[in-house]
């Protein structure tokens, strides 16, 4: 079904009328104090005649107005706004930076009888159906964020490859000497600085924050001054990575510390 006559059958459903609609429009605009809200008599009946796609604020007030997830209208346009994190990660980018949580995620319901979760097995085959976690289930308290470790950050190489994506417990921004007995254990943060983000090994020496790079990718240690130079974002408690990129294969090494200072860890 076309999307104008989509939005037709909500309106007709609803019982307005195309000025209902339009009054509705200025007191949306009123409030926001912008007039892109308003939806003239006009353009609803372009919208709706000759499939006139909407721009951003009057796609809001229809679903406003219309008591829908603007998202719901974002899908009639075949915009597949709930596929946003997939697409985006078919797009790394040079630089390491946060990004917003998938809208879902998808999630086994049920496993079959024989799958034995002591043994390595081939999960997808053993899934007998799959469903829809929300996202805003796991951040409902904001508790989640994630992290992009950009192409060019290869300060953790090869235990964090460039082009993984990390999910961030911004709750755990204390940098605490706990015990730990190998990389594998040593907890990673996502810290954001004046240049940019790091995501690693960190330890504070007082006011100094010291992230330390894994000896194989060959980086120099980093410092900065806190709370000035450098802010916690959070603790590292997941981490998806492709394997075989062509950019896990790059053989350039890093500057030594970051621009803005050019100061190494002593």
């Amino acid at each position: 079904m076309l999307p104008g006559l989509r939005l037709r059958r909500v309106r007709e459903q609803l019982g307005l009328t195309y000025r209902d609609v339009e009054r509705c429009s200025y007191e949306i605009a009123a409030k926001r104090g912008r007039p892109e809200f308003i939806l003239h008599i006009s353009r609803l009946a372009d919208m709706e005649n000759r499939n006139v796609v909407p721009g951003l604020h009057k796609l809001y007030a229809l679903a406003v107005v219309y008591h829908l997830n603007p998202a719901e209208i974002f899908r009639w346009y075949e915009v597949p706004v709930d596929e946003f994190f997939a697409d985006g990660a078919m797009f790394p980018a040079p630089q390491t930076h946060l990004g917003s949580p998938p809208a879902s995620l998808r999630v086994p319901l049920r496993f079959d009888p024989a799958f034995d979760p002591a043994r390595t097995t081939y999960l997808s085959r053993m899934v007998e159906q799959w469903g829809n976690l929300e996202g805003t289930l796991l951040d409902g308290h904001k508790k989640y964020r994630y992290g992009y470790i950009g192409l060019n950050d290869r300060r953790m190489t090869p235990l964090l490859r460039p082009g993984s994506i990390v999910m961030v417990d911004v709750s755990l921004r204390r940098i605490q000497d706990i015990d730990w007995t190998s990389e594998y254990d040593r907890p990673l943060f996502f810290v954001e600085v004046r240049e940019g983000y790091r995501c690693g090994w960190f330890h504070q020496d007082g006011s100094k924050l010291v992230m330390q790079p894994h000896p194989l990718s060959r980086c120099m240690p980093e410092w900065w001054e806190m709370p000035d130079q450098a802010e916690i974002v959070g603790r590292v408690t997941g981490v998806v990575t492709r394997l075989n990129e062509p950019w896990n294969y790059c053989s350039e090494v890093l500057p030594a510390a970051h621009a803005g200072s050019n100061r190494k860890a002593p």
